[in-house]
């Protein structure tokens, strides 16, 4: 009896046409997967973003206890309804309603990226009160450190601040400086170390307060109040 060979029959190869259609299948699924998920965790992530400045606002002006917010620019100070585009500034008053501080936003490039942080400035004595990093990918263990060197904060205890004799700008520019060289209080002695880091911070601040600073002192001027 004569077997007969088993003959086995080559594989089909898919088409790529098909292939095709089925990674993009996959592609439109995960898409909508991915913006399903957005859209589901936007108003949880756009709240705690919410409360983490607000709780930021309140360490940068200690002693209040309600906050109003506003835009600032080189016009002036501004409702935040007003449509003006600038940087987000916030009064803090305390339980008597009486301005004790506001609270202004500052960005530059750092070591990694951008440093974003606020900082309290008081119009009564013309100085930076403290700051409070708001997003920053600075080097573990050494950008960190900004916010926790002691001999780093110290700089922000009083930092000189004051106008010119026109009103029109910092009578003297925010710098940073090696660590141990600082001669002036409007300096800022940089962390060892972490000198991009420190930079970043005192341009963020210097910057920002060449704009707010001024426009603060002329609406309180103006207006008596913000």
């Amino acid at each position: 009896m004569n077997e007969q060979p088993i003959v086995f029959a080559e594989p089909r190869t898919p088409s790529s046409f098909a292939l095709i259609r089925v990674l993009g299948l996959v592609a439109l699924i995960s898409g909508l997967l991915i913006v399903v998920v957005y859209q589901w965790t936007l108003p949880t992530i756009t709240e705690q973003r919410r409360l983490a400045l607000e709780q930021a606002v309140f360490q940068v002006i200690p002693g209040a206890s309600r906050l109003t917010g506003y835009v600032v620019n080189q016009d002036g100070v501004h409702a935040p309804n007003s449509g003006a585009s600038g940087r987000a500034l916030y009064a803090g008053y305390d339980a008597d309603g009486e301005l004790i501080g506001i609270a202004a936003e500052g960005a530059a490039q750092g070591y990694a990226d951008t440093v974003r942080l606020l900082y309290g400035y008081s119009p009564e004595c013309q100085c930076v009160t403290g700051f409070r990093i708001v997003y920053s990918r600075e080097t573990p263990g050494f950008g960190d450190k900004l916010e926790t060197d002691p001999a780093f904060l110290a700089n922000f205890e009083a930092l000189d601040a004051r106008l010119n004799a026109e009103g029109t700008a910092l009578a003297n520019a925010i710098v940073t400086v090696k660590h141990g060289t600082k001669t002036k209080p409007w300096q800022i002695d940089a962390i060892s170390g972490a000198t991009v880091s420190s930079k970043a911070a005192g341009k963020a601040i210097g910057d920002s307060a060449q704009v707010v600073v001024p426009a603060v002192h002329r609406h309180l001027k103006a207006e008596g109040q913000l």
